[in-house]
């Protein structure tokens, strides 16, 4: 936002923004949800998503409107009792994480997925470029 008002002009908002700041540091220096790498191949693009600790089923891959989105939702339990059914240890761990890729040129598809050892792997192909048409502009 800071970039659109005119010579540094910082209103009413900025204090907002800078109270969000001093509040809640970490907000804005995050890490992605998850790592992910993503390599030209020549004719396909090789999206490698580090998801250790999910099952394949706990990951959905949604695709709409160039939008590609890839989630993943993770609930464990673990209970310890002793001999008289009461509670030694206790624990509960749950996640979910997303992310979501911009396709548009991917052959949507065509596109391919695998998981195995916790990386999930996506084969996006390009698709065909279209050779820009050139054409003359009159002049009114």
């Amino acid at each position: 936002m800071y970039s659109i008002l005119p010579f540094g002009q910082r209103g009413l908002d900025s204090f907002f923004d800078d109270f969000e700041r001093s509040f809640f540091p970490d907000l804005h220096n995050r890490v992605p949800a998850f790592r992910t790498d993503i390599k030209d191949e020549g004719d396909h693009f090789l999206l490698e998503a580090e998801l250790p600790g999910f099952r394949k089923e706990d990951i959905d891959l949604d695709l709409r409107d160039g939008v590609l989105t890839i989630s993943a939702k993770h609930e464990e339990t673990t209970e310890n009792r002793d001999e008289n059914d009461r509670y030694v240890c206790r624990e509960r761990r749950s996640g979910s994480f997303h992310r979501s890729f911009d396709v548009s040129g991917i052959r949507e598809n065509d596109i391919g997925a695998a998981y195995d050892n916790g990386v999930l792997t996506l084969t996006l192909p390009k698709a065909d470029e279209q050779p820009a048409q050139g054409r003359r502009i009159a002049i009114q």
